[in-house]
């Protein structure tokens, strides 16, 4: 196994030597990611940003998109009023990078996914960058779970939603349970106090979200 994941590891060094700046990155993503902007658009996103203009664009949804923040390893692009997406280059070795690229749909809900490339848009196995945490790990581990009122109360827990959120200034990358706001209020006040204050936090170590 161990054999095999640096057989994969070489492989994006190889994909990765080209585009090192999320500027290019940016640029060079496949449509597909981001229907809404074609390269082009992007461009000039970038263009504007970096003139300290308004980086906002009218995207093929007959919507706007904006660029909010854009560093060397950062990208966080408003693509939509309820959508966004983000990204961050994290370091492997011998200065290269694997891309986290996440997006997030507001339903109104904010619910994420994570997505790992190489900085060509190499597709990645995510289960080799990334461990998602049960829905157990968000509540309190003083919990007695045969306690009836926590029966009733997660019983309303039939769905999964996270947000994913990256660090502009950190390797991190933060996990928000969310599906408590897509309840009630009563409900959402009955669940939430067994759950977890703080998010769950990750940290690039690496070439592994730990």
């Amino acid at each position: 196994m161990k054999r095999y994941f640096l057989s994969i590891l070489f492989c994006i060094l190889a994909w990765s030597m080209n585009a090192q700046d999320m500027e290019t990155v940016f640029v060079a993503m496949p449509d597909q990611y981001v229907p809404q902007l074609e390269s082009a658009w992007r461009k000039d996103l970038i263009d504007l940003y970096k003139a300290d203009k308004e980086a906002r664009l009218k995207n093929t949804m007959d919507g706007f998109s904006s660029l909010q923040k854009l560093t060397k390893d950062y990208l966080l692009l408003q693509v939509t009023e309820r959508s966004t997406l983000e990204m961050k280059l994290f370091p492997l070795v011998n200065n290269s990078y694997v891309v986290c690229l996440i997006k997030t749909v507001y339903g109104p809900v904010a619910d994420s996914k994570i997505e790992f490339f190489t900085t060509d848009w190499q597709p990645l196995n995510e289960a080799d960058f990334f461990t998602p945490v049960s829905t157990d790990w968000f509540i309190k581990e003083e919990v007695d779970r045969n306690d009836v009122a926590f029966i009733e109360a997660t019983s309303r827990l039939d769905m999964d939603l996270r947000k994913y959120s990256l660090s502009p200034d950190s390797l991190i990358l933060t996990v928000e349970y969310t599906t408590p706001q897509y309840l009630s209020k009563s409900d959402s006040r009955q669940v939430k106090q067994f759950l977890k204050e703080e998010p769950k936090v990750y940290t690039w170590e690496k070439f592994h979200l730990k």
